[in-house]
């Protein structure tokens, strides 16, 4: 099929317009397969956007959220009709929990065959709205162009989430109208670039009370402008804390920077918790994993101030004052305001002696494991950081071991790094797969995926796009046989249960799925770790993907000495309990 823009600007065949509004957006990258047809490759062959043509459509959805966590951008996905769109459900899934701008576009069944029996039919509006900020159908061709243009606005405005638009067979052929060159603004909607706050409002009064704040950053700031965290931190003397998908909006070297709040607080820090009287929250929707183990006072003696940009954004369990605005603009707003008033002379002694003391205890464990002749996990992390650029992003799963990147300083994210963690969803294989947008989004930059190898396995038919599109991603896969987590849970009931088996790190080591242009190789001896991870280094600035195989022990966790609980280890209302560094067989 070929066509040529008319003076009237239409064009012929639905995915050439799409194609078409989608550069006029400053669209250059997309995910996904296409419908059977095959008309949108022929739309993309010559234009300004590549697609990675990926292998599995859920995948192809995580790429997309990759893409969009990382750009800010929206990140597009395209899928075809029916079964394809209910593999793509999961990774709309993880993109709302996510808050990330995916759009996805797919193919849908002819008007004039709806309820005829079509093949792959199916009312797929009903099964993506409950996933979408906004899902759609186009019918009439003069729409197609409007409504793609408002799932673009829509995606990435307010709180950012997925939308999804569907094109059905009639347009393929149809003549689709398209706004002249040049018509759509270069730049999104407006936005303030200050919010001020009324002289008397509940929340200075509260913000200006506050002798002993703690700030708490939430994936809200992803995208905010650099240094305006740090700024106002220092500006109130606040001790700060970041959320798992908040990591990387304020600079973990910065001595006021004391670690994750909740699920994974360092035992060091505990006391500001104990201590604090004000907390703000900014761009959290301060879900289980973050206010895990908060003591009972905040939200209740302790006003936790909340910020975020859409009402249904607050979590009302927690009382406090709570500010409807952008986390940026606000901050900006908020700089000319006088510090609190009567603060605390040791607060800010007691900030940076917890930020030193979690440091020096990470830097004790580590001596402690280098005299252990097994490769422990928080030593491949270690040299990870001590090999690779310091703008690295690190891409992480949620499971028993690979969990143990979410302990700082285990990982620690600098001024120049980057973060993207799976939602509370935790969607098994979502960091795998994301790693490739992420990649794609930042293609100058050091993207490493530190995952378990039953998420990785399931993400494994997509290896071979990763090396046909030059994504030098570098996984390090910590290798069990099978799945960690469960067998904890297994091991751990009172009641053994026979005759199930999720994990099995001691018996024949189950190879990992490999693929033409993807280098694997096995990380075991702590002797040459550096030397083997600068190898593997080489390998991905290259443009070629790196499968790093890590042998691990069960024990080698950060939970390893708290009893199981289901969703979550059973902790103390003291404390987390000491990393366990038992030895396994060498």
């Amino acid at each position: 099929m070929t066509e040529e823009k008319t003076a009237d600007e239409t064009v012929t065949g639905a995915w050439r317009a799409v194609v078409r509004v989608l550069e006029e957006h400053g669209v250059r990258d997309a995910f996904g397969l296409p419908a059977d047809d095959l008309d949108l490759l022929e739309a993309l062959h010559g234009s300004r956007i590549r697609l990675v043509l990926g292998r599995d459509q859920r995948n192809a959805v995580f790429m997309a959220t990759g893409y969009a966590l990382q750009s800010g951008r929206p990140g597009i996905a395209f899928t075809g009709k029916g079964p394809a769109v209910t593999n793509a459900v999961t990774g709309l899934l993880e993109a709302a929990y996510s808050a990330a701008p995916v759009v996805l576009i797919s193919a849908g069944t002819a008007v004039d065959r709806r309820g005829a029996a079509a093949f792959q039919e199916l009312d797929q509006l009903a099964v993506v709205r409950p996933l979408t900020k906004w899902a759609a159908r186009v019918d009439d061709p003069a729409r197609l162009a409007p409504m793609l243009e408002r799932a673009l606005l829509t995606a990435a405005d307010g709180v950012p989430g997925p939308v999804y638009l569907e094109v059905p067979d009639q347009l393929l052929t149809a003549k689709i109208p398209l706004p002249a060159p040049g018509a759509v603004p270069a730049e999104g909607p407006v936005r303030p670039a200050a919010v001020r706050l009324p002289d008397d409002s509940a929340a200075l009064r509260t913000l200006g009370a506050a002798r002993r704040p703690v700030l708490l950053v939430g994936g809200g700031t992803r995208h905010i402008r650099r240094g305006l965290l740090e700024r106002y931190a220092d500006h109130i003397g606040a001790a700060v804390f970041a959320t798992a998908t908040g990591r990387g909006a304020f600079d973990e070297t910065h001595p006021r920077f004391c670690g994750l709040s909740g699920l994974y607080l360092p035992e060091a820090a505990r006391e500001l918790w104990d201590r604090t009287d004000c907390v703000i929250a900014f761009g959290s929707r301060l879900e289980e994993t973050a206010t895990y183990t908060w003591p009972g006072r905040i939200g209740h003696d302790v006003p936790v101030v909340q910020v975020n940009v859409d009402a249904g954004e607050f979590h009302t369990d927690y009382a406090g004052p709570r500010i409807l605005a952008d986390a940026g603009a606000l901050l900006a707003g908020l700089a000319g305001h006088a510090p609190p008033r009567d603060a605390d002379p040791g607060w800010s002694e007691s900030v940076t002696a917890v930020h030193d003391q979690v440091l020096g205890d990470h830097e004790d464990t580590l001596r402690e494991l280098a005299a252990r002749p097994a490769l422990h996990i928080p030593e491949v992390l270690a040299a990870l950081r001590d090999v690779l650029p310091e703008d690295l992003v690190l891409v992480q799963e949620n499971g028993l071991q690979d969990m143990w990147s979410y302990s700082y300083p285990v990982h620690l994210c600098p001024a120049a790094g980057g973060s993207v963690v799976p939602s509370e969803q935790t969607s098994l294989g979502f960091g795998a797969a994301a790693a490739a947008g992420v990649q794609t989004a930042a293609p100058g930059r050091p993207v490493v995926a530190l995952v378990g190898d039953g998420a990785f396995n399931l993400f494994a038919s997509d290896l071979p796009t990763l090396a046909e599109h030059g994504l030098g991603v570098l996984y390090v896969v910590l290798r069990n046989n099978g799945y960690g987590w469960l067998q904890h849970q297994l091991d751990d009931r009172a009641k053994p249960l026979p005759g199930f088996r999720f994990a099995d790190p001691d018996g024949a080591a189950l190879p990992l799925r490999e693929a033409p242009g993807v280098r694997h190789l096995t990380l075991d001896d702590k002797t040459t770790l550096r030397a083997d991870l600068e190898r593997a280094w080489k390998l991905c600035r290259e443009g070629e993907p790196v499968v790093l195989d890590v042998p691990v022990r069960l024990e080698d966790s950060l939970f390893g000495k708290a009893p199981a609980g289901g969703d979550f280890p059973l902790l103390s209302p003291t404390g987390a309990p000491a990393p366990d560094t038992t030895e396994g067989t060498p």
